[in-house]
């Protein structure tokens, strides 16, 4: 498949999906960001704790 034939297939796909997305209504959003907060806030909960034990163990 030569270039133009790459461009042109990732516009109609680029096209597609953006006739698909949609923006998301305020509930939506307030959950995705709580959801999102909550996942870096165990990410970061299990990195401390990981942390500190290294710590107590190593001195």
């Amino acid at each position: 498949m030569n270039v133009w034939g790459k461009l042109k297939n990732f516009w109609i796909q680029t096209k597609r999906v953006l006739r698909v997305t949609k923006k998301p209504d305020k509930q939506e959003f307030l959950t995705i960001v709580k959801v999102s907060g909550l996942g870096i806030l165990v990410i970061g909960l299990i990195g401390f704790i990981l942390s500190f034990i290294n710590q107590i163990i190593l001195g």
